[in-house]
């Protein structure tokens, strides 16, 4: 049947800010529904709290709320706008949770809303661990033997009755959060209790461990008609007991007989009926025993997942999409699939290999790199080959690691027995010791026909002469030329070398086109991946051709802020009549949908994988400004190869991105910085580094989210420092400014003139990372003389760096003297943040400057501030038990949320409202170190003091400086408890003020287009 004329309106929740767990795959899904059923001609109301994603752009909906996603907000929001229906299956987890939230409350059926896409009988089905397992009983299938439990003696009784080990997992939560395989009775213990306090509805389900088990994804398809198909079917490498997201996986399946892989598939087809998924998306889990073949259910999502990211991007089937317009009535065969403009009721075929790897940060955490059933991935990468090898080599270079380790035999064993971040590296490395598949089996579990493949790339024989190699053969198993060049002692053999002997002897890369269906029908969509065969596949054009390089797997500091600039600047370019060629390697992002650019590149962001595409499309020149760090890191190779970076030239790049350059420029303008000294290199310390003035910051260079940087009081900090690190030198040491104001300037200069952006002010003060610390714009706490040397001043540096662009710049300011810390010439994590607060599109701007254009022509504006947007920070502490929760000069947020109002303190009130850490307006504060006056005015404001720190609503902490240990303790039973936990006098003033603001006027919701 047509799309339904019956409604009109439609409200679709976004999955807020970025997670552990849920993460930009839902804003690619989201942003592709909504634009999918705008099309249809049906009004769009989002609700979204996160101001970094294309999805809460204002062309992506007709009416977008940046507000928090509770139950409050969106009754507010649904009174205002009375739609007709709510779509919850694309925005994760917490988009279920709510729309849940809403019907149990009596809201959907008070005002009339119908739920598309998933039933609450559908969702209740699937979610609830007890009632699925009686639909999959029902189907004639198996579960792992479990039960549910609901409170801590419960969890007992079964625990008593199933015996250690065991799995225990949470209903209704995301990323694995309450889950965890539990050996002991300690670790039962403090999984169970957690569990059942994350569900949403207090339930866990304690089942059979499947160690060893295969375990597999299917990405499903339903329409009301009863097709039903399979998208995609994943394969884990890594076995049961790793959560899929931490998972390396494989698509398609490989080590399935056809026989397997069709019961697996009826499996889901009939669960699919049963759950009743008729207008939509699900992914359905399976594990199978790897000695009989048994096959176990283990769990449904009802909704567009992690993974249908993945598979969309891996076949080229849009999931969201299509998920979308099944649920406003149409049927899949209705439906034309945008690749192929044949019917959207086929499942896909794949005449290549997609390997995904997860991107972890574990450095970031101190904690155990240890994988679990809890996921603790901050993003992940694919790679796109003709086989299994060459994905997996080229899968290994798109996660920018060394591809070099060294551990003895004793190690291995330790670290091929217990999951961890970089165990496929360390099962190349074992074979290259002599451990047989058999040996790795039996500590991994990992199927064998895998390690067969790890095993024959580490034997492939590098002929002790170069020259002699089979360089085509070497190509096609996907090895780097760098990785070629390493093989041999010879130092004049470096990747050049090997790039230029290619080329000698014709061996080039070719371009396949990702097209659905194994080549049965033409594709129209310019979707690429790079091989080594004879055929290519590139459609030419004659437009000029400009290339953007994106940032690559998300991880903190260089996440999903970098994709909306990339995607933006796509579509200025398409705009400006240019044909934009993208190059990424993320799968969960817009940037790498098959609309966005005109040719899309799905390759590893190295130099040789860059070159290749620039010397096969020939473009004018290449975007690096929009990527984040990883583009500037590969600059110099760049022009060494002849490339030609639009924008501020490397020279202008190098001399803000050098610390000691940039310092030199400092002082030849007298503009301020901190005091800094330069160490050559590691040898003498003792000597060398007498005179330097403690506290010092340590700030390596060309890094991002404060990689590396720390804090540190006093010689021997700095000797462990580097002793510990063994950081690049020369390196700076800046004098650390204690209690100063922090302040980031956004601006934009063609190269004759600089308009500011913005001046936004960190609320926490100096030490704690930019990307840690709420934010405000405008400042509202400088003085306007102050602001204006800050304005000159930025202009200045902006001018003399010779910036075509964006430059963002952090600037100290201590007793009304401001010091310059750094410049970012580039975009930074603020823009988007700004874009959205001053419905400004700047990176459209920027593009056109970094093409020519003048800011006098485009007659561009600083933005005068009609309200206050506060941005504040989501933490993942909760993955990382073991990890002391200390913010400082590393950045360790994941994600951001955003609040606005015309009044300040409301306005940081919703900020910090949709990081579900609210500010209480009553109740007992748990006071540590704080000034007199400030007790005084919170309890003037009717809180009461506690002593027990448990009890606490509200907990202040002024641990200004150096933090201590008790400082850790108060912030990790802050978080754990889900309670406001403050951290200097100005976060307390603006509390403060917050709860006054509150308390003289509720809140209300504004939509960004039509707000103040």
């Amino acid at each position: 049947m047509p799309k339904r004329l019956d409604i009109n309106k439609i409200l679709i929740i976004g999955s807020g800010p970025i997670k552990i767990g849920q993460a930009c795959e839902f804003d690619y899904s989201g942003t592709q529904a909504c634009k999918a059923l705008r099309e249809e001609g049906y009004e769009i109301i989002l609700v979204n709290s996160n101001p970094a994603t294309i999805m809460t752009d204002p062309n992506i909906a007709h009416k977008t709320y940046i507000e928090a996603l509770d139950l409050d907000m969106l009754v507010k929001i649904i009174e205002k706008e009375k739609p007709d229906a709510l779509l919850p299956t694309l925005g994760g987890q917490t988009a279920l949770n709510l729309a849940m939230e809403l019907e149990d409350v009596g809201v959907l059926k008070e005002h009339g809303i119908e739920m598309l896409g998933a039933s609450i009988e559908s969702i209740n089905k699937a979610e609830s661990r007890k009632v699925f397992r009686q639909v999959v009983a029902d189907c004639g299938l198996k579960t792992p033997w479990s039960r549910k439990a609901s409170t801590w003696e419960e969890a007992v009784e079964i625990k008593e009755e199933l015996g250690l080990p065991c799995l225990i997992r949470a209903s209704f939560t995301l990323g694995g959060r309450g889950s965890g395989i539990a050996y002991t009775e300690e670790e039962f213990e403090a999984i169970a209790k957690e569990g059942i306090a994350a569900s949403m509805v207090s339930e866990i389900s304690i089942e059979q461990l499947l160690e060893g088990w295969k375990e597999f994804e299917l990405e499903m398809m339903a329409d009301h008609k009863g097709n039903c198909i399979v998208v995609c079917g994943v394969e884990n490498i890594d076995p049961l007991g790793v959560h899929t997201g931490d998972s390396v996986t494989v698509a398609p399946i490989l080590t399935l007989s056809n026989r397997q892989y069709q019961e697996m598939r009826n499996a889901a087809i009939k669960l699919m009926r049963a759950v009743g998924v008729s207008t939509g998306g699900a992914n359905i889990q399976f594990a199978v025993n790897p000695k009989d073949g048994d096959l176990i259910v283990i769990e449904m999502n009802p909704r567009v997942s992690r993974s249908s990211a993945l598979a969309s991007k891996a076949t080229g089937y849009p999931i969201a999409k299509f998920a979308a317009k099944l649920a406003v009535g149409y049927s899949l065969d209705e439906l034309q699939n945008d690749i192929t403009h044949k019917t959207a009721c086929f499942e896909p075929s794949l005449d290549y290999c997609v390997i995904k790897f997860p991107k972890f940060n574990f450095e970031k955490f101190e904690d155990k790199d240890v994988l679990g059933t809890s996921m603790k991935a901050i993003g992940e990468v694919m790679a796109i080959g003709r086989t299994f090898k060459e994905a997996f080599n080229k899968g290994l270079q798109s996660l920018e690691l060394d591809e070099t380790t060294a551990v003895s035999k004793d190690e291995l064993t330790s670290l091929l027995k217990t999951p961890n971040s970089k165990r496929f590296v360390y099962i190349l490395e074992a074979f290259k010791m002599g451990m047989s598949i058999e040996e790795i089996h039996n500590l991994t579990q990992i199927t064998p026909w895998f390690l067969y493949q790890f095993k024959e790339l580490v034997l492939f024989d590098f002929d002790k002469k170069i020259n002699n190699l089979d360089l085509l053969k070497a190509k096609q198993l996907g090895f780097s030329d760098n990785y070629i060049a390493n093989q041999y002692e010879d130092t004049a053999i470096d990747s050049l070398f090997v790039q230029n002997l290619r080329k000698e002897q014709g061996v080039l890369p070719t371009y396949k086109l990702v097209d659905t269906c194994a080549g049965e029908f033409e594709a129209y969509t310019p979707y690429y991946y790079s091989c080594y065969e004879e055929e290519d596949e590139i459609q030419d054009d004659a437009n000029p051709k400009v290339m953007i390089l994106g940032s690559g797997a998300n991880r903190i500091g260089q996440g999903i802020e970098f994709d909306y600039s990339c995607v933006q600047a796509a579509s200025t370019l398409k705009k400006m009549g240019y044909t934009c060629i993208m190059v990424n390697s993320n799968p969960e992002t817009v940037s790498t949908d098959f609309d966005v650019s005109d040719r899309l590149y799905f390759e590893p962001l190295t130099v040789e994988h860059i070159l290749n595409i620039y010397e096969k499309e020939q473009p004018i020149g290449i975007l690096v400004q929009f990527g984040g760090q990883t583009p500037f890191n590969l600059i110099q190779d760049l022009i060494a190869n002849g490339v030609n970076i639009l924008g501020s030239s490397p020279e202008s790049i190098e001399l803000a991105e050098n610390r000691s350059k940039f310092s030199h420029l400092l002082n030849d303008l007298s503009i301020q910085s901190p005091e800094h000294w330069l160490l050559e290199s590691a040898t003498n310390l003792t000597t060398s580094i007498t005179d330097i003035k403690y506290p010092i910051l340590i700030r390596p260079s060309f890094v991002i989210g404060g990689s590396s940087m720390t804090v540190v009081y006093n010689q021997k900090e700095l000797i462990n420092f580097i002793a510990e690190k063994q950081p690049s030198f020369p390196l700076q040491l800046d004098s650390f400014l204690e209690n100063a104001v922090e302040i980031d300037v956004d601006l934009i200069s063609d190269g004759k003139e600089a308009t500011i952006i913005g001046i936004s002010e960190q609320i926490q003060t100096a030490g704690i990372h930019s990307g840690d610390s709420a934010c405000a714009w405008p400042s509202y706490s400088i003085s306007p003389t102050l602001l204006e040397e800050i304005e000159t001043t930025s202009k200045q540096i902006a001018l003399q760096l010779d910036i075509v662009g964006l430059l963002n710049l952090q600037i100290a300011i201590k007793d009304n003297t401001i010091y310059i810390i750094e410049a970012n010439p580039r975009s930074s994590r603020t823009i988007p943040f700004l874009c959205k607060a001053q419905s400004i599109n700047w990176v459209d701007i920027a593009t056109r400057v970094m093409l020519g254009t003048s800011l006098k022509a485009l007659a561009v504006e600083t933005p005068s501030a009609s309200h206050y947007a506060i941005k504040e920070v989501i933490f993942p502490f909760s993955k990382f038990p073991n990890c002391p929760i200390e913010l400082n000069a590393q950045m360790k947020s994941t994600g951001e949320v955003m609040g606005q109002d015309k009044d300040l303190g409301l306005a940081y009130f919703k900020a910090k409202k949709a990081t579900n850490l609210n500010i209480p307006l009553s109740g007992k504060v748990y006071f540590n170190n704080c000034s007199y006056e400030l007790v005084e005015k919170f309890l003037a404001l009717g809180f009461s003091k506690t002593e027990d720190i448990n009890e606490a609503d509200l907990l202040i902490s002024l641990g200004i400086g150096k933090v201590t240990t008790e400082h850790y303790e108060l912030r990790k039973n802050a978080w754990d408890n889900q309670k406001l936990i403050l951290m200097d006098e100005r976060e307390c003033a603006l509390c403060l003020r917050a709860i006054e603001s509150h308390k003289a006027s509720p809140l209300n919701v504004h939509a960004i287009q039509y707000a103040f």
